[in-house]
Formats: C-alpha cells, sequence, structure tokens
C-alpha cells in the first residue's frame, strides 16, 4: 500500500502544474480582440474624402485614416495596414506635395499603425521637442509618430520580451499626460487620452478650427465595440470616450452636421450618430451590470441576448469580433475582479 500511496502522489505531483496550466488557460480564455483576419489588399483602393476645413477621410486601408493639409505639411492620424502603405502615399500625394510632419496613432493595433514605418520614412520631421532614446538618433530623417506612451510600450515590449512590431514603426514621441497639445497648419490640435477604453492607450485627436474629430477604435460603426481586455479595454472607459467625443462636439441645426467625426471604422459621422452609439452601449451596459449584481454566469447572461434589439444593426455571429465576444467583454469588464 505505501508504495502505491507514493506512485499517486508522484502522478498527483506531475499533474498539478499541467492542471494549474489549464486553469490558467481558462482564466485568461477571455475575448482578446484578436486582429483581424489577414486580407488580400492587392486589388483594394484608397478612397478620399474631404470632411471639412483641413481635413481628409482616407479609406479603404484598414482603419480609417484622418488627414491635415497646409501650408506647414501633412499631419495624419494613422495609417492603416502596412500591405496598403504605397497606395496610401500615392492618396496623400494627391492632395498635397508638401512633407509628412506628423503622425498621430489612436492605438496600437496593426490595422491602424501597420503603414507607420514606410509612411514616416517618406516623410521629415520638424526639429525640436523630445524623441524616445536611441529611436531618436533616426527620427530627424522621417516623420514624427506621435502616441500615448502605453501605445509605445505595447509596440515595443520593453520588459525584455520579443517586439510585436519592428522598430521602425514606434512612436518616436509619445506623451503620459491627459492630453497633448500641437498647433499646425493654422489650427489647434488636442491629443486627449483616454484610459482603459478600446485599449489602455486610446487618443482622441480634435482639430479645432477644422472642427473634426478623430476616435480611433472608440467609435466605430459597422460592429459593436471592440474591447481589448488583454491590452487594458475596458467597457467603462469606452463610454467615458464616447461621452468625450460628445462634450467636446457642438451639432448644428436639428443636431445634425456641425462637428464631424471620423471613426476607427465605418462611414462619416455627426454627433447625432456618437449619441446613438453611446446610449446604444450604456443601455446593454447597464443590462448586463444588473445581471452581473444578480449573480447570472456569463452562459446565462448571453442566454438572455442583452443585445437582442440592436443586433440587427450591430450584431455578428461570424468573424473576428462576435456579438458573443462583445457580450463577454463587457461581462468581464463588469464582475467583481478575483
Amino acid at each position: 500500500m505505501g508504495g502505491a500511496n507514493r506512485s499517486k502522489i508522484a502522478i498527483c505531483s506531475l499533474l498539478l502544474p499541467l492542471l494549474f496550466v489549464c486553469a490558467q488557460a481558462n482564466q485568461n480564455s477571455a475575448p482578446q480582440a484578436p486582429a483581424p483576419p489577414a486580407r488580400d489588399y492587392s486589388n483594394a483602393e484608397v478612397h478620399v474624402l474631404p470632411v471639412q476645413g483641413n481635413v481628409y477621410m482616407l479609406v479603404g486601408a484598414g482603419g480609417n485614416i484622418t488627414l491635415q493639409a497646409g501650408s506647414d505639411g501633412v499631419l495624419l492620424v494613422d495609417t492603416g495596414v502596412a500591405q496598403m502603405s504605397d497606395k496610401v502615399l500615392a492618396a496623400i500625394r494627391s492632395i498635397s506635395d508638401k512633407p509628412i510632419r506628423f503622425i498621430i496613432n489612436t492605438h496600437m493595433h496593426p490595422d491602424h499603425v501597420g503603414g507607420n514605418e514606410t509612411i514616416a520614412k517618406a516623410g521629415s520631421t520638424i526639429a525640436g521637442g523630445n524623441v524616445i532614446s536611441d529611436i531618436g538618433a533616426s527620427a530627424g530623417n522621417q516623420a514624427t509618430v506621435m502616441a500615448f506612451q502605453r501605445v509605445l510600450d505595447r509596440m515595443s515590449a520593453p520588459t525584455g520580451q520579443q517586439a510585436p512590431t519592428p522598430q521602425g514603426a514606434w512612436p518616436t514621441e509619445t506623451y503620459t499626460t491627459p492630453e497633448r497639445k500641437i498647433f499646425f497648419n493654422g489650427e489647434g490640435i488636442q491629443i486627449i487620452h483616454e484610459p482603459a477604453a478600446h485599449t489602455d492607450g486610446d487618443s482622441i485627436v480634435f482639430f479645432r478650427r477644422s472642427d473634426v474629430i478623430s476616435t480611433g477604435d472608440i467609435f466605430v460603426t459597422n460592429g459593436y465595440p471592440i474591447i481589448d481586455l488583454k491590452n487594458g479595454g475596458n467597457v467603462q472607459g469606452v463610454i467615458a470616450g464616447l461621452n468625450r467625443v460628445i462634450e467636446i462636439a457642438i451639432p448644428a441645426d436639428v443636431q445634425e452636421d456641425g462637428t464631424l467625426v471620423i471613426p476607427g471604422h465605418g462611414r462619416l459621422c455627426d454627433v447625432a450618430d456618437v449619441v446613438f452609439y453611446q446610449e446604444m452601449v450604456t443601455i446593454i451596459r447597464d443590462r448586463i451590470q444588473d445581471m452581473v449584481n444578480k449573480g447570472m454566469t456569463l452562459e446565462q447572461v448571453k442566454a438572455a441576448k442583452p443585445t437582442r434589439d440592436y443586433d440587427p444593426r450591430y450584431g455578428k455571429d461570424t468573424g473576428f469580433w462576435t456579438t458573443d465576444m462583445f457580450v463577454e467583454a463587457v461581462y468581464k469588464s463588469l464582475s467583481p475582479k478575483k
């Protein structure tokens, strides 16, 4: 019996690490806002839409790109996927032949920063300001790439891990304060950090004279918000970001027109569109919060279909971000931390 017991103990000692790994895998099984599936962009085109003032919207290169052009040069908000960089550059040159001076990244996902390296190298910086450590040695020969500090952290993996993106794509200038302000092409530009929203490094960019807001993926029109829990996202922060856009924007008559809003994905919008989206996310958040307070499990919440009345407009059963994944991300955002 003693030998049999020792054998059982030995087997258990071998199984315990495996059980721990499985438990950890189950704990970390929350939706991670996976990258969009690989897509063939060989026949894709970049379309240019004049917005208002000095601002244009470039569509078709992954995430929407905002472009501001004037006598000082060109400023971009995001750069799309890497495969479309040459076509993005051609679209830029159809608007302006001035140097590309600034790129502002709204967050770190590859459909928004993939073109950083190629497009930044096609530009040139304006001397002055602080640059990031050894990146600064080459930063003067390219456009300045600006972002909240967490974007650089996520793209560069400063803890010594393998960096997920090449160094040439990293931001060369970061900010850590609630907002960063620059003056370019005759207008003030506010870069506003929204913590723990779509990710933990989101920026909203407000072109004050042109009266245009570029939101990144805090606001999209083609689906429910993508909440990247792994990279610090949270439904409460998404709602706070939408509230910030609504606070900044000023609608014209009958809540239409006025400040225009360029979403991370989807069509050009005005404030009324953002208000509708904010109300939708808030209502679903409140429904799921009530279910969490009642002790309902994730499976019970999904079965209750808290998004049912909005699914015809925003819901998806397939693809890289489904309705179930959105509900799970909201549920995990609101559940008490263990």
